[in-house]
């Protein structure tokens, strides 16, 4: 029997589009007629303003705003639509939470030598979102083919990440696929995402469909696993839009 999802999420770089690449009308369109069926979620390690400059201005005006859930920072704040987007939950950090990640992360990157930048750096290398904070090693506004290009397998970044995981254990740590590691409050992953649209639509976990272009062990995808979630991985946008497409169709076949 073909899988029939009642709710879909979505990655967002890698998945809707290119990395830090705004959304296409094209899949604007294609997400809007999936919204007039059913709800649907976008998950990011970005920071709410991101979602507002990459992803909103590509959906029509007639969009079903209310049937779409926002999590911005690996969904450790929500936002829905009602008229204008409002804030369903912040888990930000403490100013003394944030203090030490801060520190520690100086501390891991210089010990691996990371904290050296690379001849070339695109915008901040540490970012401060709120409710996570990220670095990224060629900068936050790093080309695409440079990101690509730079740790594919993760091995530059893997020394920090393990310092990380060692000495800050009531965080939450996560490589992302390019060249950056987030860092959360212990729990507050994109698991804790999908938890948390059970609790807000009624849909159950096993009538959900997650799509992303990280799903792989260690990926930034991976955590939503852990939930028991059905999952698509995809290599890029276009990937996406063939699975909304057959969901829209009822075309889509079992998940794995």
């Amino acid at each position: 029997m073909d899988f029939k999802p009642k709710l879909m999420a979505f990655d967002l770089d890698g998945t809707l589009a290119e990395s830090k690449q705004r959304v296409s009308a094209e899949m604007g369109e294609l997400l809007a007629r999936l919204m007039q069926k059913m709800p649907a979620a976008v998950m990011s390690g970005a920071a709410f303003h991101q979602f507002e400059n990459q992803f909103l201005p590509a959906l029509p005006s007639d969009a079903h705003l209310e049937n779409l859930y926002l999590f911005p920072t690996n969904a450790a704040a929500c936002y829905q639509f009602a008229g204008s987007w409002s804030t369903i939950y912040d888990q930000s950090f403490t100013p003394e939470e944030r203090g030490r990640v801060l520190q520690v992360l100086e501390e891991s990157l210089k010990e691996t030598g990371l904290d050296a930048p690379p001849p070339q750096v695109w915008g901040e290398r540490i970012e401060d979102r709120g409710a996570q904070i990220t670095f990224s090693a060629l900068g936050q506004k790093a080309p695409i083919e440079e990101k690509q290009k730079w740790d594919p397998t993760r091995e530059k970044r893997k020394p920090v990440y393990d310092l990380l995981v060692a000495r800050l254990p009531e965080f939450s740590i996560g490589l992302n696929a390019m060249t950056s590691i987030d860092i959360t409050r212990k729990g507050i992953t994109k698991a804790y995402g999908i938890r948390q649209l059970v609790k807000l639509t009624g849909i159950s976990v096993d009538e959900m469909l997650y799509v992303g272009d990280a799903l792989e062990e260690g990926g930034n995808d991976y955590v939503v696993v852990e939930t028991g979630v059905r999952t698509r991985e995809v290599f890029g946008p276009e990937e996406t839009a063939r699975i909304i497409e057959q969901v829209l169709s009822q075309r889509l076949q079992p998940a794995q």
